[in-house]
């Protein structure tokens, strides 16, 4: 056996105690049992199809494996938003996007809404939070907000380096993303130091940056944040021969807000086979990291004797398109970006069992009040999983009824290759007709459309004088400045326009 160091050990500890003779990490349900504790491990851009067949033969996950031998996972899961802040905003408020009007990695939640954890803690949870949170409006950088504004100027303009592999490090490297290693080492010293002398249950949250890429050099050709970086330690976690390379429709066929994302994310030159399969690889490791600091919280509450009493759930803010459909990053309702993990195991739930109903994000919040028996409110748009967890009638235990049957179909076309729309225009009308009933999504596209053009007219007047520099100078900056005359007079008409229809409204 390779010497892995002691991560590698903690690992293997995990696998023997699942692997272990009539093994079970806690004991069976009581009627009237405690409330129970809960680890909530949210990380950022992982793939939900990696947790089940055939996506996980890619990558070796066996803290991932070993929740789904302990617990539940979830088949169907998805972001509510496939962006940060956004997603996150969902999570944390029960409610989608067109309610919390969360439009960008810029605008999410107000800092005193009241979440999940916020009522948790009224109720007599102990609270603690670490690593990544994002779900509160006024972060992420400028050109990441400006870049969101002005989608509808007659522009295109790169806004990301083209998608790079790194290695760093040795064969005996494990910490390779050190911030998101010490918010696992807060996570686990707060446990054994002071979740296991508590009295009353607690709520633990740690959200990491894993497996986002990470920035590149701002300057170059390789600006932005497109690198995906790893360790030899890592690499060796993956198995190339079932790396799927992706097939990619060509560009002239390409829907135009796909050829859109595509352009501005660098990815419309030539890719080799090579390039695509090592940024696949490289991904799937920076997926393996991942799963060993959800292994690490997870040994920390066995070490501790606080496994039996825990409540675990592992999700992600949304996927990784890793050059599916000609593109990295997110912002797509394609499978490998919409589609998150969500994995939960603890006392009183079912074990190995994998659920196939449509869940998301927003199911988080009613999932909390429910396990620490706090009444739901029925504002919400997410619904409680714990009776799929616990095999219960979901009309028999909500007030709502049971949960929304929506389904996907995705098995005769798995990559998303073919437009069906075309082809069935009775189903998209009765898919249209779900959709209207809940959201008028004209009236919010034109509520969107609004709010981009009023931060941005605000935002250029803050600057004043400095607002040709400024703008140049953000992350498309290598191809605005071969043309900025231009580029301001498209943005010049587009503000044209917003006088033009406030004149015709009076």
């Amino acid at each position: 056996m390779r010497d892995g160091g002691p991560l590698e050990l903690a690992g293997l500890a995990l696998l023997l105690m699942a692997a272990g003779a009539g093994a079970r990490p806690w004991p069976a349900a009581a009627g009237d049992q405690p409330r129970s504790n809960v680890v909530l491990v949210v990380c950022d851009s992982l793939d939900g199809r990696l947790t089940f067949l055939p996506g996980n033969q890619t990558v070796d996950l066996p803290s991932i494996n070993f929740m789904k031998r302990h617990g539940t996972v979830f088949l169907n899961a998805y972001t509510n938003s496939p962006i940060c802040c956004p997603s996150r905003a969902a999570m944390w408020s029960g409610l989608f996007t067109h309610i919390t009007e969360s439009w960008n990695n810029f605008k999410g939640l107000d800092p005193d809404y009241v979440t999940w954890m916020d009522l948790m803690e009224k109720h007599g949870y102990h609270t603690q939070k670490f690593g990544k949170l994002d779900f509160t409006s006024g972060h992420h950088s400028v050109s990441n907000r400006v870049e969101a504004w002005t989608r509808d100027v007659n522009f295109l303009l790169r806004q990301e380096g083209r998608p790079m592999v790194k290695l760093t490090g040795h064969r005996k490297q494990f910490r390779v993303m050190e911030t998101d290693w010490q918010n696992t080492d807060k996570a686990v010293n707060w446990i054994k130091e002071e979740a296991v002398n508590f009295t009353q249950p607690f709520i633990l949250y740690l959200g990491l940056n894993l497996p986002h890429p990470y920035p590149s050099p701002y300057a170059g050709e390789n600006f932005g944040s497109s690198t995906f970086l790893t360790s030899p330690y890592w690499l060796e976690k993956v198995n190339y021969e079932a790396i799927k390379i992706p097939k990619w429709s060509s560009l002239s066929e390409m829907h135009p807000v796909d050829y859109y994302s595509s352009y501005t994310k660098n990815c419309t030159g030539e890719f080799t086979k090579e390039e695509v399969r090592n940024i696949r690889a490289f991904y799937y490791a920076m997926c393996a990291e991942t799963d060993a600091m959800l292994g690490e919280i997870i040994s920390a509450l066995r070490d501790t004797g606080l496994l039996g009493k825990t409540i675990v759930i592992f999700t992600a803010d949304h996927g990784e398109l890793a050059m599916e459909h000609r593109q990295f990053y997110k912002m797509s309702m394609y499978e490998g970006s919409s589609h998150v993990p969500l994995l939960v195991m603890g006392p009183g739930l079912r074990e190995q069992h994998q659920i196939p109903n449509i869940v998301s994000l927003v199911d988080i919040y009613p999932t909390m009040l429910d396990i620490a028996r706090i009444p739901v409110p029925q504002n919400l748009s997410g619904y409680s999983l714990m009776p799929l967890l616990r095999e219960k009638a979901e009309s028999k235990v909500s007030p709502r009824g049971p949960r929304p049957s929506w389904v996907l179909n995705l098995t005769a076309d798995p990559e998303e290759l073919t437009n069906l729309a075309i082809k069935f225009p009775a189903t998209v009308h009765s898919l249209d007709k779900i959709l209207r009933s809940i959201i008028n999504y004209p009236k919010v596209s034109s509520s969107v459309h609004e709010y981009n053009k009023q931060q941005f007219i605000s935002w250029k007047q803050s600057l004043g004088q400095n607002y040709s520099s400024v703008i140049a100078n953000l992350r498309w900056h290598q191809d605005w400045l071969k043309d900025q005359k231009k580029y301001e007079n498209a943005i010049d008409k587009w503000l044209g326009q917003i006088l033009t229809g406030s004149l015709e409204k009076l």
